[in-house]
């Protein structure tokens, strides 16, 4: 601005006196100028600074670029999410309906911010549009990008195209970077609607072709930290590994119970094991024995609160990034075969058929016996052992298999969910290069771990809910719950699924034996994966609660997570409370933040965790592909848009979008109703579920996206 210092300060005086004294009313910039009676041709400045008193809440800039004084109401409070086109939604923290914000109104704010809005008036059939007025928290102060230089300034380009503003580094701030380096730049200045951000380089990662930069970038881009705080790694390094005899007296000897832990193959942390036993009455005793984390971890030590902050484990495709130093979570707590270790274990007594006859819980030691991969337990339980294998404890798999099958019967018929959909597979060579995309094979001894890790889990909750029910002390809990699906991402699954001939109806109340049924009833046809993935994708998000409303995938009334206190902290805060609940005068024990604030901080990270692993494998896969434009696969249409179309080819579980430009031979209707585009003339069709032929023809390795052509029949 051409202005002098002190004119503009004085100028601003007087449009903050003449607004103040205006009794609410708005005006143009023309307006306020004329009745302040300055020289014209000061006018471009002046109407300059207008927009920087709004830009910093001095006054207030309302709809036809009419200014006013900022006018007391209350902001509506969310997390402003931006499309790749510019403008944006607020996703209000009050379930109220999503506010459109115009990328001019957005001043400083970038995308996963949370910020306030003025709301303005609703036009007819659309959304409301509002105003960014403040930056109530900022979704991140790092951005991950491409550094380039100009003549006079470098700037980084972020790799996430939600945010579309560049962040401008100066030479004394550049900290070696060179141009095309994958870099971490770190924001000190947020710019406004017509600056840009300012900002420093705090990493260099390398250039984005090196050998594990692809993942490095996106753990830096979701602020997974890579390493602990000195003094984190030095507590846990002071935690000795041997087991007191006094600790032993007083806990359960299990160490001659036949047990054993069942693991992927490249497993390193094993916070569970299982045990089996025949009881004279024809019962079975079910043991779940868990990593004993909280015996380690004191209430507010620096390694649990770093535990907290971190929330959980993040499995990246070609790392770990864990919630506990390595020292506690792969050597000291870990149920390593051979070794006495110290648990948590839940004895149920269990029927033939599955019926859970009794229950208890003990802090326990245990000697597991075998370490199982899932492999391994699975040629066990078909009763073909490979030299090397225990023999001795494949007809223990065998009944825990049977017994597991019974649950799971027993779960259908309570309406339990039971999501199969497929999950990718990535496999590295050396150098972290991937050298096979494929999906992971589900075996029986998956099952059996994943039913007994259930059985575990809703045991505890129905426990503590007894506990709750029949005590007039305030026992205060940790719950997994699910919520039923919401009206409106209901309501776009029916509509999803009728478009493709697979009508459902979820009557006045959906319940989970309804989506059951009707998932059963389209298995086997060509529809069926696509329309499993969009149930998935409808469904609410899991989260952790104090208060207990059920889990709806579950079909289950009580549910928490007990099982997983390596990797997860509400399992160990389970853990600390069920021990609290246990002693002859029950009490809840303190932690160091409240059970709401933790319950919060888990869900937060458990949802960046999800997304940083699918980010991690999706950087992989377009690196394969990369390798491969120019040939062709066999493809399934997976979404429709007004832009296009995606496929994926179900041989690599790898989704790309063929663009509505590249459709030449016809020009293309989008039938929102029916999720479908049309051709014009032809009639020619592309729905979901379709069978196409797809040629790979752009990768985009930054953005991790591919592009495909569809192939002429």
């Amino acid at each position: 601005m051409s202005m002098k210092k002190s004119l503009k300060d004085q100028l601003e005086s007087k449009i903050l006196s003449y607004l103040k004294s205006s009794s609410g009313q708005s005006f143009k910039a023309r307006e306020v100028f004329r009745k302040l009676g300055i020289a014209g041709k000061e006018y471009q400045d002046f109407k300059e600074l207008l927009r920087d008193l709004a830009e910093d809440g001095k006054i207030a800039r309302f709809k036809g670029n009419r200014y006013g004084t900022v006018r007391d109401q209350k902001l509506i409070e969310g997390v402003l999410h931006v499309k790749t086109q510019g403008y944006g939604f607020l996703i209000r923290d009050d379930d109220g309906d999503d506010v459109f914000i115009s990328q001019r109104n957005m001043g400083s704010a970038l995308h996963g911010d949370r910020v306030g809005i003025e709301l303005w008036a609703k036009p007819s059939g659309k959304l409301a549009e509002g105003k960014i007025i403040s930056v109530l928290e900022r979704g991140s102060e790092r951005i991950v990008g491409i550094f380039h230089e100009s003549d006079t300034y470098g700037y980084v380009i972020p790799d996430n195209l939600k945010i579309s503003k560049d962040v401008s580094i100066s030479p004394q701030n550049q900290k070696g970077a060179k141009p095309g380096h994958k870099v971490v730049a770190e924001i000190f200045d947020w710019g406004d609607a017509r600056r840009m951000p300012e900002g420093r380089i705090a990493e260099v990662l390398g250039f984005p072709d090196d050998p594990g930069v692809d993942v490095l970038s996106v753990a830096r881009s979701f602020g997974l930290p890579e390493s602990f705080p000195k003094a984190v790694d030095q507590e846990a390094e002071n935690i000795p590994e041997n087991i007191e005899d006094s600790v032993l007296a007083n806990r359960l000897d299990l160490r001659n119970t036949l047990t054993f832990t069942i693991d992927p193959e490249d497993a390193k942390d094993f916070d569970d094991a299982l045990s089996l036993e025949k009881l004279s009455n024809g019962n079975w005793k079910l043991g779940v024995h868990i990593a004993d984390v909280s015996h380690y971890i004191p209430v507010s030590s620096t390694i649990d609160l770093e535990a907290l902050k971190r929330s959980t484990s993040c499995y990246l495709v070609d790392r770990v990034i864990p919630m506990l130093p390595e020292r506690l979570s792969n050597t000291i707590c870990s149920l390593e075969p051979h070794k006495d270790r110290l648990v948590f274990s839940a004895l149920i007594e269990l029927s033939s058929t599955g019926s859970v006859q009794d229950y208890s819980f003990h802090e326990s030691v245990i000697h597991s016996d075998h370490r199982l991969s899932y492999e391994k337990a699975q040629r066990l339980i078909d009763g073909k052992p490979e030299s090397g294998d225990p023999k001795e404890i494949t007809q223990t798999l065998q009944d825990l298999y049977a017994l597991s099958q019974q649950l799971f019967a027993r779960w259908k018929i309570e309406g339990n969910i039971d999501f199969d959909a497929p999950e990718p597979k990535v496999i590295l060579d050396d150098r972290g290069h991937p050298i096979q995309l494929g999906m992971r094979e589900r075996l029986a001894s998956h099952r059996i771990v994943e039913s007994f890790m259930l059985l575990a889990n809703r045991t505890v909750a129905e426990h503590v809910d007894k506990l709750r029910q029949t005590s007039d002390k305030k026992f205060s809990f940790v719950y997994r719950v699910h919520e039923e699906p919401s009206g409106k991402k209901l309501e776009t699954f029916m509509r999803f699924v009728k478009a493709m001939g697979h009508p459902f109806d979820a009557g006045k109340k959906i319940t989970p034996k309804k989506f059951q049924t009707f998932l059963t009833e389209i298995k086997g046809t060509r529809h069926a994966t696509v329309i499993e993935e969009v149930a998935l994708r409808s469904m609410m998000k899991a989260q952790y609660t104090t208060g207990n409303i059920g889990h709806f995938g579950l079909a289950s009334k009580h549910y928490t997570h007990f099982t997983s206190p390596i990797r997860r902290y509400p399992d160990l805060v389970v853990h600390r409370l069920l021990k609290a609940y246990l002693k002859p005068v029950p009490a809840t024990p303190k932690m160091a933040v409240s059970l709401n604030d933790i319950c919060k901080t888990a869900t937060e990270c458990e949802i960046r965790a999800d997304k940083a692993e699918r980010e991690s494998i999706r950087a992989k896969q377009c690196v394969f592909m990369a390798e491969r434009i120019g040939e062709e696969y066999d493809a399934i249409v997976s979404g429709v848009t007004g832009f296009g179309f995606f496929a994926e080819i179900p041989e690599f579980l790898v989704e790309g979008l063929i663009h509505i430009s590249d459709l030449k031979d016809d020009y293309y209707h989008f039938d929102e109703d029916r999720l479908r585009l049309t051709g014009e003339r032809s009639g020619r069709t592309f729905q979901l579920g379709d069978a196409i032929r797809v040629q790979i023809k752009r990768v985009l390795l930054d953005e991790r996206k591919v592009d495909f052509q569809l192939v002429s029949e």
